[in-house]
Formats: C-alpha cells, sequence, structure tokens
C-alpha cells in the first residue's frame, strides 16, 4: 500500500469511495481495465482494501489527491499523459469511459449510466478543515491566539477591531473561504491605505470582509471598492480627517450586483439585506483595522456628529426597470453598458423629497428645487455637484412620461436652482448632481444625500471597475 501524492502518474486514474454504490458497480470494471492492460491506479478515498483485485491501489487517506485535483464525484476517472490530465468522467457512462481508455465494450452487463456519489473532499463537514490544512499556507497575516477561557468576541471589542458592532472572528477556514470569492492572489496588493499608509493585500481585504459579515461574492465588490477609496480623486483621507458628517456610499452598478442579492428597491439605504449591508460595512473596517482610521479624541476620524451611514452603506442601481431613455450610472460615467462597477459617494443623510401630488415633470421638478436649494449654504461650500439624488420609481415614471431623462432632470435643476440663489446672491454655475435610480415602488418620494466639500481639496465621486474574473478582468479595467 502506497501513500497518497498530488502528482499523478501517466494512464488512467480513477478516484472511487466504497461508500458509493455507483463505485461498487463499477469495482468489477476497473479490474477489467487492469486485466485489458491499461495503466491503471486507483485511489480510494474511504476503505485501503477497496476495491480489491487492483494492482496499484493508493489509500488517499488525507484526501490531498482529491482535493488538489478538485475531484467532486466519486467514481471520477481521469487521463493523465505527461503529468498533466487531458480528459475526465465523472459517475459511470459507458461511452465516456470507453472513449477516454480507448477501449469497446466495458462492464458487460451493466446499464449505460449511473450517476456517481459526492467526494469526501467536498463533505461540507469536512471541506474547510482540508482547505486549511492545503491551502493555509497563502496566509500571511500574524495569527492570534486565544485562551481556552476568553470569548473570541470580546477579545476582538478588547482589541479595537470593530466598529462597536459584534464581527465574525477571522479565522483561518473563514479567511481562505472567503478568497474563493476571488481569482487575485492573496498576497496581492490592493492599495496603500490612509492615514497610516499601510499596503493592503487582497489577504487583509478577505479579512475584514469576514468581519463584516460578507460572502465570497461579495469580495470581488469590496475589494474594488478599496482600489476606489484610496485613489487622490475620492480622497478616503480628507474624508476621515474632517469634523463633518459624511462617510463613503458605495453604488454597484451591472449584473454582479444582482447575482450576490444587493437591493435596490424596497429600504434600499436601510437595513435588512446582508450585502447591502455587509459590503460597506466591510470597506469601513479596511480602513480603520489595516489604515488605522479610528475614531475617538485620540483618533484620525475627527467627525464632530458622524452620521449611520459611516457604519458602512451600499446599494445598487434598480437597471432592471430605468426608465426609457435613462441610463445607469456607470454608462454616465464613462463605461460600457453591463459593465460591473462600484461608485463611490461622500455623503450621509439621506433628506427626504416628497411630492405625491404632481404629475407632470415641470411640476415635480420644483420639489427637488425647494429640497436641494434649502442645502446649499453660501457660509459653507455646498455645491449641487457634491449632492447624490436617488430618485424613486414613482418620481422617475413622471418625468420619464414627459421625456425627461437624467440629463434633462440634472439640466432643469441647475438652471433653476442657479436662477433662484442668484435673487440674492451671485452664485457659480455647476456640474449638477449625480442621479441614481433606486427605491421602493410604493410611495411618490426621492432621497436627497448631502456630500462633503467637492473638488480637488475634497472629496470627487469615482466610478470604479470591479474585477470579477480572469476572463473579464482586462475589460473591466
Amino acid at each position: 500500500m502506497e501513500s497518497s501524492a498530488a502528482e499523478l502518474t501517466d494512464g488512467v486514474v480513477a478516484v472511487v469511495k466504497r461508500d458509493c454504490p455507483t463505485c461498487e458497480l463499477v469495482a468489477p470494471v476497473l479490474s477489467e481495465l487492469q486485466r485489458r492492460g491499461v495503466a491503471l491506479t486507483v485511489y480510494t478515498q474511504d476503505d485501503p482494501t477497496f476495491p480489491e483485485g487492483v494492482t496499484r491501489l493508493i489509500h488517499d487517506a488525507d484526501l490531498a489527491v482529491s482535493y488538489h485535483h478538485q475531484i467532486e464525484t466519486v467514481p471520477t476517472l481521469l487521463r493523465i499523459e505527461a503529468g498533466q490530465e487531458t480528459a475526465r468522467t465523472e459517475g459511470w457512462s459507458r461511452p465516456a469511459w470507453e472513449q477516454l481508455t480507448g477501449l469497446s465494450d466495458l462492464g458487460a452487463g451493466l446499464a449505460d449510466y449511473r450517476p456517481g456519489c459526492g467526494s469526501m473532499s467536498v463533505d461540507p463537514a469536512i471541506v474547510d478543515q482540508l482547505r486549511v490544512r492545503f491551502e493555509g499556507g497563502v496566509l500571511q497575516a500574524r495569527r492570534l491566539e486565544l485562551a481556552s477561557l476568553e470569548d473570541e468576541m470580546e477579545a476582538l471589542f478588547e482589541r479595537e477591531w470593530t466598529d462597536g458592532l459584534p464581527v465574525v472572528p477571522p479565522t483561518e477556514a473563514r479567511v481562505l473561504r472567503m478568497l474563493e470569492g476571488t481569482h487575485r492572489a492573496a498576497d496581492e496588493i490592493v492599495a496603500v491605505v490612509p492615514p497610516q499608509l499601510v499596503a493592503c493585500t487582497v489577504e487583509k481585504v478577505a479579512i475584514n470582509a469576514v468581519m463584516a459579515g460578507c460572502k465570497p461574492e461579495y469580495l470581488p465588490i469590496v475589494l474594488a471598492a478599496v482600489e476606489a477609496a484610496c485613489t487622490d480623486t475620492f480622497n478616503i483621507h480628507g474624508l476621515l480627517c474632517t469634523t463633518y458628517f459624511s462617510g463613503p456610499l458605495l453604488i454597484v452598478n451591472g449584473p454582479l450586483a444582482s447575482r450576490v442579492g444587493m437591493t435596490s428597491g424596497h429600504n434600499v439605504l436601510g437595513q435588512g439585506n446582508r450585502a447591502n449591508s455587509t459590503i460597506g460595512r466591510a470597506l469601513q473596517l479596511v480602513i480603520r483595522n489595516v489604515g488605522g482610521g479610528r475614531p475617538g479624541r485620540h483618533g484620525i476620524d475627527r467627525s464632530a456628529f458622524g452620521a449611520p451611514s459611516k457604519l458602512g452603506w451600499a446599494m445598487s442601481e434598480n437597471e432592471a426597470d430605468l426608465p426609457t431613455g435613462w441610463v445607469p450610472m456607470s454608462v454616465e460615467a464613462g463605461h460600457p453598458e453591463g459593465t460591473d462597477t462600484v461608485s463611490l459617494f461622500a455623503g450621509h443623510g439621506p433628506s427626504a423629497i416628497v411630492d405625491q401630488l404632481s404629475r407632470r415633470a415641470e411640476d415635480l421638478i420644483d420639489a427637488f428645487v425647494r429640497r436641494v436649494s434649502a442645502n446649499i449654504d453660501p457660509f459653507f461650500a455646498r455645491r449641487l455637484d457634491n449632492m447624490l439624488l436617488v430618485i424613486g420609481p414613482e418620481h422617475g415614471r413622471v418625468f420619464s412620461q414627459d421625456g425627461w431623462d437624467k440629463a434633462r432632470v440634472r439640466g432643469e435643476l441647475n438652471e433653476r436652482v442657479f436662477a433662484q440663489l442668484a435673487k440674492s446672491t451671485p452664485a457659480p454655475r455647476w456640474d449638477g448632481p449625480a442621479i441614481v435610480y433606486a427605491g421602493g415602488d410604493a410611495g411618490l418620494f426621492s432621497a436627497l444625500i448631502e456630500g462633503w466639500v467637492s473638488g480637488p481639496t475634497g472629496s470627487q465621486m469615482i466610478c470604479h471597475p470591479i474585477q470579477t474574473s480572469a476572463h473579464n478582468e482586462g475589460a473591466n479595467r
């Protein structure tokens, strides 16, 4: 009996387990392959004596072969040439086995097809242990050893690694599972995170995503958000240091948003949706735990009041129901339609825009003018281009039915606000507010999200592509 190894010998390789009816069914076929001159190696996951009559039988006791070669079903039959896999078939299929082995008339008397069973290497009860055993070496962050009676949740509070709410302990298994959400290497530098200007790896982002409660499929969004936040354009350092209220709001466009379950509908700016709540929180934890951006008397976050939105804020745009002629925020920013992007806006709030009576765009825009004008303070650098409008579906339909798209809404708003302000004080002309289409489909409401200082000395909204796979990485840059 030989010990298992990840490298496979040239020839035909079978992976089986006794606790599988289909493996029991094909055991005679494996013996037949050997009798007919096939160079056969069989790896058995459970019983080291199964199947009988095979000369080269190896017990995959630690499941190293099964794990490294991504065996999901047993029996699996592989063809290995020059050390490389050139063919694979799962379960029992007479035509597939004959094609892979080059033999005919295999398994006389057996049905042509039988599905296999789950491989032990993908058993949910042990797959995390296998991942730690075989892939734990990619993790470079220091390990924190806790005493047997120490409460892990309280330990994280005591070390000030939380935002004031409980976090998920980032065990090796959880971090490795999180890294399954991206093709990027764990040691790849994502960004240099202020205020302490610490190089942040994919692994460190994954650790904080675990703590925030993210799923692995959210990780590409969090990585893109960290990249965008740490640019001079968005200026997360300045946003941290200001005494103002604002924090980063993440807006996701593209098909990824719906695939991971983000909401763009009811309660879009509130609680209740895991993706929305945890993606924004993960970015804030990275800034806190990696960059050192903590609040308090001795911290760099000097906000005098703060806002609940500083815990973490994320949403998606309702692209599936955009009014006729409207385009997604990402397209307005210059990205091809269908590109997965995350936009960051330094904001707080929201403030309600309510008009349940107007049925014409000409009338409805006045409600927006009143709310926006009320938020422009001549003694503060409040501008239209550091505001974000979240236009709800019912207001969107009123604008759309009169042929007003986002550009028209923005243009009319700019002109009317300028005209109103110019009556009392000279007012410069601005670029208009950013506009995103989202919210519940019941209620004639929209929302105004106030921003921090815009322009080169403040924070400028940024729309950043999300790397979702090696296949589309180049297209998304």
